[in-house]
C-alpha cells in the first residue's frame, strides 16, 4: 500500500520549482567558485552549471546531497520557506514533491540540525544505482514495500518496520526491491560544514544519485 498524495495535496506540482535561482545564490553565499562548489559535490562544472542555468533539473537524491554542500535544506533550494519555527507538520502541509521518479513530503521543521523526509521510492526507476558517501549521519524507516539498503560491501534487505541507523561516510545507495516500490521516513543530518555532501559516482561521475 503506497501513501499516494498527503490529504489536500491533489493539485502539487508533478515536476520540481526550478531550482537555479536557490543554487546560484547559495553558491556565491558560501563564497564558492563553479569549479570549487562543483568539487565539492563530486560533480563536473558544466553539470553544475546546467543545474544553476535551469537546463537541468535535479533529481531528489541530488538535491539531498547539494543540500549538504551548501549547509542547508532541501526546502530552501526549492525556495521554499516558513514564516515561523513551528514544531508541528501538519498532514496535507507542505505538498508533495516529485523528483526523477522518487516522490517526498516534507515531515520536519525548516532551520533544525536534521531533515525528515517522507520518501516514495518507485520501483525499477531513478538512478538509484549511485554510491552516496557523505559525513553525518542518516536513519530511515521502512513503511510499506521492500527496500534494498547497500551498506559498503554489505545488501540488507529491509521489510516493513524494519529501520536503519548509519554513519553516511559509510559507502551506501537505497532501492526499492518491491514491484510497488516502497515508502520509508527518512532523517539526515545537516552539516554546517564544507565537507558536507559528497556524492561518489556510479555509472558516470554526473548522473545522480542514490
Amino acid at each position: 500500500m503506497n501513501p499516494g498524495p498527503a490529504p489536500g495535496c491533489e493539485d502539487a506540482a508533478d515536476e520540481l520549482p526550478a531550482v537555479a535561482p536557490q543554487l546560484r545564490e547559495l553558491r556565491r553565499r558560501a563564497g564558492l567558485t563553479l569549479e570549487a562548489a562543483a568539487a565539492r559535490a563530486r560533480l563536473s562544472p558544466a553539470h553544475l552549471s546546467r543545474l544553476e542555468t535551469g537546463r537541468r533539473q535535479p533529481s531528489l537524491p541530488l538535491l539531498l546531497g547539494l543540500a549538504r554542500t551548501y549547509g542547508t535544506t532541501v526546502s530552501e533550494l526549492l525556495g521554499e520557506t516558513s514564516a515561523v519555527a513551528d514544531p508541528i507538520v501538519r498532514a496535507g502541509g507542505p505538498g508533495a514533491r516529485e523528483a526523477d521518479g522518487w516522490t517526498y513530503w516534507q515531515a520536519g521543521g525548516a532551520g533544525r540540525g536534521m531533515q525528515a523526509l517522507r520518501v516514495h521510492v518507485p520501483h525499477g526507476r531513478g538512478p538509484d544505482d549511485l554510491v552516496r558517501v557523505h559525513p553525518g549521519e542518516e536513519w530511515l524507516y521502512v513503511l510499506d514495500g521492500r527496500l534494498r539498503l547497500h551498506l559498503g560491501e554489505a545488501e540488507h534487505l529491509l521489510e516493513p518496520g524494519d529501520s536503519a541507523h548509519f554513519d553516511s561516510l559509510t559507502p551506501h545507495r537505497i532501492g526499492a526491491a518491491s514491484s510497488g516500490g516502497a515508502d520509508l521516513l527518512f532523517v539526515h543530518t545537516l552539516l554546517q560544514s564544507s565537507l558536507a555532501g559528497l556524492c561518489l559516482g556510479g555509472a558516470t561521475t554526473t548522473t545522480h544519485h542514490r
